[in-house]
């Protein structure tokens, strides 16, 4: 599989595409008031008691000797996930749930996480028998965390052990010509997402084959309504979404 481009993720440049995105989109004023609405959160959010509160879904860590949590991300990347897409560690009973309702042979296909942040998701994933598990995140700290899990994971419910997460930008990924579960939840601003999706659709194109989208926390769930002449909605809940192609 090719190799992910990679640059550093500097803050003043994020804020600045954000800042750009949104004024085509809402003009200065709602963008003002939008942006200083999104600090107000992060600060509010940076509060000891917050902290403390983001530790509740540590239990998987604690299982499994690793460190996934939400509670230890670094003020820096939390910063840069109010531009990009916070970052939020799936529950396990709820995955459990969405792979269980997949219509496929796990054997058959390769699951790619896009926006992997720890890598708690490739680990859940590794209990299913996948061909292989890959993660793509975008700053490189969490990358690196999710490195570190990998590598000390251990469990007697693991079936795949080709596993990887790479530091790069989703929206600039290569998709294998295999067949594909795409797992995402909510990564991307909506310019990203779309991105990725038309690329989604030229491999399909170009290798075709079977490929499911299992979207977790649909808050963008137009953007597949316009890849109607491919990609279907086969089922899900109010807290995901299960596409796949024709």
């Amino acid at each position: 599989m090719a190799e992910i481009p990679t640059r550093p993720v500097r803050l003043i440049e994020t804020v600045r595409d954000w800042w750009s995105v949104h004024v085509v989109r809402h003009g200065w004023g709602r963008t003002s008031r939008i942006f200083l609405a999104e600090i107000w959160n992060f600060l509010r959010e940076s509060t000891p008691e917050q902290r403390r509160r983001r530790y509740g879904d540590v239990e998987y860590d604690w299982d499994h000797r690793v460190d996934t949590t939400s509670a230890t991300v670094l003020w820096r990347d939390r910063l840069l996930g109010v531009f990009h897409s916070p970052y939020q560690p799936t529950e396990p009973a709820l995955f459990d749930e969405m792979l269980r309702a997949l219509p496929i042979d796990y054997s058959e296909f390769v699951f790619i996480d896009l926006g992997s942040g720890k890598g708690r998701t490739l680990l859940m994933a590794a209990d299913y028998p996948f061909r292989r598990v890959i993660g793509v995140e975008l700053l490189s700290e969490l990358n690196r965390v999710a490195q570190n899990n990998l590598e000390k994971y251990s469990s007697p419910t693991q079936h795949c052990f080709a596993i990887e997460s790479r530091c790069g930008d989703a929206r600039e990924f290569v998709f294998p010509a295999e067949p594909v579960v795409l797992y995402l939840s909510n990564p991307l601003p909506e310019q990203g997402l779309a991105t990725v999706l038309h690329r989604l659709e030229r491999s399909w194109r170009e290798h075709p084959r079977k490929v499911l989208v299992l979207y977790h926390n649909p808050l963008l769930e137009h953007l597949f309504a316009e890849r109607d002449g491919w990609l279907k909605k086969i089922g899900g809940t109010h807290q995901y979404c299960i596409y796949a192609s024709v």
